[in-house]
């Protein structure tokens, strides 16, 4: 049966949902039904969170956990009551910090995702713009502006990694496909050649590339095991005599992929995630 985690804030929740999410995923082998309730800003919001925490229990028999970031002590204390099981973010984390610096927190609602750097805004802007209009191979003369360039198969996941290395680190980062006439030769493009020490390779295994391929274009040649097993060994075959470095992204999260993406090729991060 899946355990309910509740991830509750008097915020955005995003917080409650990070930390929460990387603590959860070291228990793998639980299945876990997630749930963001946001704002929870009033007294009466809280009881209803209770009410709901609550009748989880009743219904499934096991306690649900929950995570909160709630700032507001009155409030918390309400969502303390529940019969779930409580992490609460600031008592474990802040109160201890508080105790250390001999200092009080500020206790501001929302303040980890509030825009408190403009220049740090401007920098992630700049470079989600980027990945946008250079993804798929959209504009090579821009591509001298470029931190890194993504090269592989399609569908093997560029575009998400593209947009992730902007976001969390203001990477400027394209994307360029490896289509059929590309993987005829066991080269970089020529439109690359210029740009060789700029390219990162991501290349995926053949069954899961299937896999994605026939969600979009089922019973097509494009999303065949045959075709995309070509595909695929013509890319790392490219890769490899080039010495282009690249990962295997079958198993790996975006996040994964992303950061070890800038270990592997030492980019420095614009943005400290």
């Amino acid at each position: 049966m899946k355990r309910v985690a509740f991830f509750i804030s008097d915020g955005t929740g995003l917080t409650a949902e990070a930390l929460g999410r990387s603590l959860l995923s070291q228990f793998g082998h639980i299945d876990f039904e997630q749930v963001t309730i946001p704002y929870i800003s009033t007294k009466e919001d809280a009881l209803s969170v209770v009410k709901r925490i609550n009748r989880v229990v009743e219904e499934s028999g096991l306690r649900p956990i929950v995570f909160d970031t709630i700032v507001n002590e009155d409030i918390r204390q309400i969502v303390s009551q529940c019969k779930g099981f409580t992490v609460d973010i600031f008592d474990t984390f802040i109160k201890p910090l508080e105790k250390e610096f001999k200092a009080d927190s500020s206790y501001s609602v929302g303040k980890s995702h509030a825009i408190t750097d403009h220049n740090v805004y401007n920098v992630r802007l700049s470079a989600i713009d980027f990945a946008l209009a250079n993804d798929d191979g959209a504009h090579i003369r821009h591509y001298d502006k470029a931190d890194i360039i993504l090269i592989g198969v399609s569908r093997s996941g560029k575009t998400p990694t593209s947009l992730y290395l902007a976001l969390q680190f203001g990477i400027h980062a394209a994307n360029y496909p490896l289509t059929e006439d590309d993987l005829d030769d066991d080269y970089i493009p020529k439109a690359l050649k210029k740009y060789k020490d700029k390219l990162f390779g991501l290349t995926i295994d053949s069954a899961r590339l299937t896999s994605i391929r026939t969600e979009r274009m089922s019973n097509s040649r494009y999303a065949s095991f045959s075709q995309c097993e070509a595909e695929v060994r013509g890319a790392e075959a490219i890769f490899n005599k080039e010495r282009v470095p690249y990962l295997n992204t079958t198993d790996m999260s975006i996040e994964e992929i992303s950061t070890r993406i800038l270990a592997i090729s030492g980019i420095e991060r614009r943005l400290q995630s």
